[in-house]
């Protein structure tokens, strides 16, 4: 279960901390490392410092972009330690390792950290579900990207464990759409709203940032995004009838 959780790294620039990542995830069981397009390819000083996770270091996938490292995935969380114009759900370490690992039995999982100085864009935000933030001293809440990939392994793990040792649930897992599903409906929705009017090109405003916030907060099951793409295919029909 532990492989289906994927630990994303966007544009690092520095490879030791790589290799500090790479060891930080299989002390605790992790290794399923994504690049994505790492500033410097991974060199020996990011095996160095791996300190046997090399086989992390050596498995890892680049790629060129973020929603490549994405594909695939039913949950995607963020880390973010500022507060945005747009808020996002919020979780803490915490509650992050107990969604991922419970989403995890059933697909894959991202947790996607940005670049060391800046960190993550809005707009790669806004590709995720949720966003986790850890609760460091506010006087000095300077943590390195092996630290905060340390701090949420362990929450992973720990939550892995707790599960092992509770009973199974009998009830059926709730399927949730793949992150690919959902970039489909938001473009199919945005061309819906484009065709009706309700967006207009040349001002489309924040319409669909909020529309993402919405059901990102909401998170539609399968079936509940299949009757919204549904909805969307009627109202293209009513604007197109067959002549008759």
């Amino acid at each position: 279960m532990l492989q289906n959780i994927r630990v994303v790294l966007v544009e690092t620039s520095h490879t030791g901390n790589m290799g500090s990542v790479a060891r930080a995830m299989k002390t605790m069981g992790l290794t399923n490392l994504w690049l994505v397009n790492p500033l410097v390819k991974p060199d020996s000083q990011a095996i160095a410092l791996a300190a046997g996770a090399s086989d992390v270091i050596g498995d890892a996938q680049i790629v060129d972009t973020l929603d490549e490292a994405l594909a695939g995935c039913s949950l995607v969380v963020g880390t973010s330690a500022r507060s945005r114009t747009l808020p996002w759900p919020m979780l803490d370490p915490r509650e992050c390792g107990l969604k991922a690992t419970e989403e995890a039995q059933h697909a894959p999982v991202a947790i996607v950290f940005g670049r060391e100085r800046v960190g993550l864009t809005n707009d790669e935000l806004q590709k995720c579900h949720y966003h986790v933030a850890i609760a460091a001293n506010p006087d000095y809440s300077s943590l390195n990207l092996a630290m905060a990939v340390q701090v949420i392994a362990y929450e992973v793990r720990m939550a892995f464990l707790g599960q092992n040792d509770a009973h199974k649930s009998e009830s059926e897992p709730t399927p949730y759409p793949l992150v690919d599903d959902l970039e489909r409906f938001y473009t199919h929705l945005e061309q819906v709203l484009l065709n009706t009017g309700f967006i207009r090109a040349n001002h489309p405003g924040q319409v669909m940032n909020k529309l993402r916030r919405l059901f990102t907060r909401a998170r539609p099951e399968s079936q509940e995004l299949n009757i919204l793409r549904g909805i969307l295919a009627s109202i293209e029909q009513g604007e197109h009838p067959h002549e008759k």
